[in-house]
């Protein structure tokens, strides 16, 4: 299976990523976006044909990819935890 030539073409990765973008939206919480992004950056490097990589390190630089799009997505969209949100006025009041 991963003699298979299908794994370092760029066209099967940019798919996997928008599959998994797609998967994203549809179940929420920023599970799959690390994925999508490792996955389009993956397809980015096949196609530009300066990386050719067999399978096996193909998944293993989509792996590393996946973790450092995961960590730069967490700290982008982490909210400040310290700020807690006061509010003085109920909408039911007059």
């Amino acid at each position: 299976m991963l003699d298979d030539p299908l794994w370092s073409t760029w066209w099967v990765w940019m798919a996997a990523g928008l599959v998994l973008a797609i998967l994203e939206v549809m179940v929420p919480g920023y599970i799959f976006l690390g994925f999508a992004a490792g996955a389009v950056v993956m397809g980015i490097l096949l196609a530009s044909g300066l990386f050719p990589l067999g399978a096996g390190w193909a998944l293993v630089v989509f792996a590393v990819l996946s973790l450092i799009a995961y960590i730069l997505l967490r700290a982008a969209f982490r909210g400040d935890e310290t700020q807690v949100k006061v509010i003085h006025h109920d909408i039911n009041d007059n």
